[in-house]
C-alpha cells in the first residue's frame, strides 16, 4: 500500500488597490455676462404690462468650493403702473444697480467638491444702489389722471437722478460645458423704497429678475495630486499534511532600500544634510553587487508651473544620479531614472515633493 504525501505549499493573495486621484481647489475670478433679462416690477395693472427687459454684468472671485463673491451692475429700465375707473396709466424710466453679493454654491456644500459636475446649484444674497433716472413719463400720467378724473395717485413723483439703498437675494442654476465655462440662469428678488414708483403704498417696492448668460472663469479652477496606492499585504501560509518534509531554507531576503532626498524650492544641489542619503544608497551598492537603484525626481504642485517643475525634478534626479557615478564610482548601468515633474506628488505635505526618491534592491 503506497502513502500519500503532499507536501506544504504557499499560497500569497494580494488584493489590488489603485492610487487615488484627488482633486484640489483652485480659487480664481470669474466674469460673467448676462445679456438676456426679464424684470417684472410688482404693480396694479397686468403682468404683462409691467415686463421690460434688462441686462446683467459682473466680475466676482471664487475663494472656496463653497463661498465666493461678486461685483455686479444690473440696468436697464423698470415699469410702472395705475388702474383708475378701468383705465390704464403706464410709464416707465430708466436705472443703473451696482450690488455686491456673497455666493453660495449649495451643489458643492451637500455633495462635496467635483470640478466635473455638470449641474451647480446655488445661493446670493447683496446690497446695492438703485440709480434711477428718466422718469419723465410719470409726470406726463400724472397730468392725464388729473385732468381725466381730477386724481393724482402719484404722491412719491420724483425727477432728476435718484439714488436709493437696494436690497437683494436669489438662486442660480449654472451649467458646465468645459472646464472654465458655464451657461447660467438666475433668478432674483429685489426691494427698495418706496418712492421707486413715485406710488405711495406704505410698503418696500419690489422687482424681480430673471437672467440667462455665461460665466467665465479666469485661471484653472483645479488641479489633481495624486495619493500612491499603499503596499499590498501578503499573507503567507504554510500546510504540512500527514508527513513533514525537510526542505532547504530559503536564503536570507535582502530588504530594498529607500532613500528621499530633499531639496529646497527652485533647488536642484544636494545638501549637505542631503549627502549622507546618496552615500548610504552607494554603501548599499557596493554591498550587494547585483542590486541596481531607480532614481525618480518631482517638484512640488503648490508653485511654479509644469515647464518649470518638469525641468526641476529632471534636474534633481540628475544631481543624485552624477553624485553617485562621480564621487562613489557606481557604474551607469545600475542606475535607472526618471522624473515626475510635479504631476505625481508622493507625498501630502506640498513641501515634501521636492524631493528625489532613491530605491535601491
Amino acid at each position: 500500500m503506497s502513502c500519500l504525501l503532499a507536501l506544504g505549499f504557499i499560497s500569497a493573495s494580494a488584493q489590488d488597490q489603485q492610487p487615488k486621484t484627488e482633486y484640489v481647489f483652485n480659487p480664481h475670478w470669474y466674469l460673467q455676462i448676462q445679456p438676456l433679462g426679464i424684470q417684472h416690477t410688482l404693480g396694479e395693472v397686468d403682468f404683462g404690462d409691467l415686463n421690460s427687459y434688462n441686462v446683467q454684468a459682473a466680475i466676482g472671485r471664487q475663494f472656496s468650493p463653497i463661498l465666493g463673491a461678486r461685483l455686479n451692475v444690473n440696468a436697464w429700465q423698470s415699469k410702472a403702473g395705475s388702474k383708475i375707473n378701468d383705465t390704464k396709466y403706464k410709464w416707465d424710466w430708466k436705472y443703473v444697480a451696482p450690488a455686491v453679493d456673497l455666493t453660495l454654491n449649495l451643489s458643492n456644500a451637500l455633495g462635496g467638491y467635483n470640478p466635473n459636475r455638470v449641474f451647480n446649484l446655488g445661493l446670493f444674497l447683496g446690497v446695492g444702489a438703485n440709480i434711477g433716472f428718466s422718469n419723465g413719463k410719470a409726470a406726463d400720467q400724472q397730468a392725464a389722471m388729473n385732468q381725466n378724473v381730477g386724481v393724482n395717485s402719484l404722491e412719491y413723483i420724483w425727477d432728476g437722478t435718484k439714488v436709493r439703498f437696494m436690497g437683494q437675494g436669489g438662486i442660480t442654476a449654472d451649467f458646465n460645458v468645459s472646464k472654465r465655462v458655464s451657461i447660467g440662469l438666475e433668478v432674483s428678488a429685489n426691494t427698495l423704497s418706496d418712492r421707486y414708483n413715485s406710488k405711495k403704498a406704505g410698503n418696500w417696492d419690489w422687482y424681480f429678475n430673471a437672467l440667462a448668460g455665461v460665466k467665465i472663469a479666469l485661471g484653472e479652477t483645479f488641479s489633481t495630486r495624486v495619493i500612491p496606492a499603499p503596499e499590498p499585504e501578503i499573507r503567507y501560509v504554510e500546510k504540512v499534511v500527514e508527513k513533514i518534509v525537510e526542505v532547504p531554507a530559503p536564503a536570507p531576503k535582502v530588504e530594498p532600500l529607500r532613500r528621499d532626498v530633499f531639496f529646497l524650492i527652485n533647488k536642484t544641489n544636494i545638501r549637505p544634510e542631503e549627502q549622507q542619503k546618496v552615500k548610504e544608497i552607494a554603501d548599499y551598492l557596493n554591498e550587494h553587487v547585483t542590486a541596481k537603484v531607480m532614481v525618480t525626481g518631482y517638484a512640488d504642485a503648490g508653485t511654479g508651473n509644469d515647464k518649470i517643475n518638469d525641468r526641476l525634478a529632471a534636474g534633481r534626479a540628475d544631481a543624485v544620479v552624477k553624485m553617485l557615478i562621480k564621487e562613489y564610482g557606481i557604474a551607469e548601468s545600475r542606475i535607472s531614472y526618471d522624473s515626475k515633474g510635479s504631476r505625481v506628488q508622493p507625498f501630502t505635505d506640498n513641501d515634501s515633493n521636492r524631493v528625489s526618491i532613491c530605491i535601491a534592491e
